[in-house]
């Protein structure tokens, strides 16, 4: 690192100094996946007590730009993928960001789906639907748990595709159902304890819960909540004043 100008004491309290060079260090000079140097060499580049150096990497720790492997030491975390709010796969938009995209298929099935969903998606009492639970990744880190339900009237066969890619290239490809529109919300939510394990986090870390309603010529086609992990995935969209 070079010389380092000790900390001194001052209005603001040491640990938010320290945070803030290591802040400097991680956007400046580290990479995803770097490895943290140690909390000795922090102490004597810095001129701070081993408490000072845990509470400023606690926070940034807390604020996910840091994560620490027991036994290795600490590191600098995945950059978050920043996604416009626009109609595409998670490949297409992963893809776009230069990252990998990979899936874990976790769940295909076709079963009449819940009230709020079958309503969702303009179908009668007792239709079936397949429902596709997936878990989605960039560059090899869980992002994203989608929970996915689609008429099986529309797409009678989808579980003799392979699903482990772009679902939306499947609908366009395969059943002439290329999605053009869809009506979207999104929450703060705790992960939970059902998808806290797929995605690496504690069951109360912070998630951005996706909410969609996606159809092709008027035709509601898809209905999913996907449950992202906040400290990864950021939600981007330009604004223009309103007449």
């Amino acid at each position: 690192m070079g010389t380092v100008t000790p900390i001194v004491p001052g209005m603001v309290p040491k640990h938010e100094q320290l945070r803030a060079r290591l802040v400097e260090l991680v956007s400046e000079t580290l990479a995803p996946g770097d490895l943290l140097p140690s909390e000795r060499q922090l102490c004597l580049d810095h001129g701070v007590s081993r408490i000072t150096v845990r509470d400023a990497i606690g926070q940034l720790v807390s604020e996910g730009l840091l994560v620490r492997v027991r036994g290795k030491g600490t590191y600098v975390a995945q950059r978050a993928a920043r996604s416009r709010l626009h109609l595409a796969s998670f490949h297409d938009d992963m893809q776009r960001l230069g990252r990998t995209p990979t899936t874990v298929v976790l769940l295909v099935e076709c079963v009449p789906p819940p009230a709020a969903t079958a309503t969702a998606l303009d179908m009668r009492a007792g239709q079936q639907a397949w429902h596709v639970r997936r878990l989605l990744l960039a560059d090899g880190s869980p992002m994203t748990v989608d929970d996915a339900w689609y008429s099986a009237e529309l797409v009678p066969d989808l579980d003799a595709h392979d699903l482990s890619g772009s679902i939306y290239a499947i609908l366009r490809d395969h059943y002439g159902l290329p999605l053009d529109h869809a009506e979207q919300t999104v929450a703060a939510a705790e992960t939970g304890a059902e998808f806290a394990t797929l995605l690496g986090v504690p069951a109360t870390r912070a998630a951005l819960v996706v909410d969609r309603v996606s159809s092709s010529g008027g035709k509601v086609v898809e209905r999913t909540r996907s449950v992202c992990r906040g400290d990864r995935y950021e939600l981007q969209m330009s604004l223009d004043r309103g007449e």
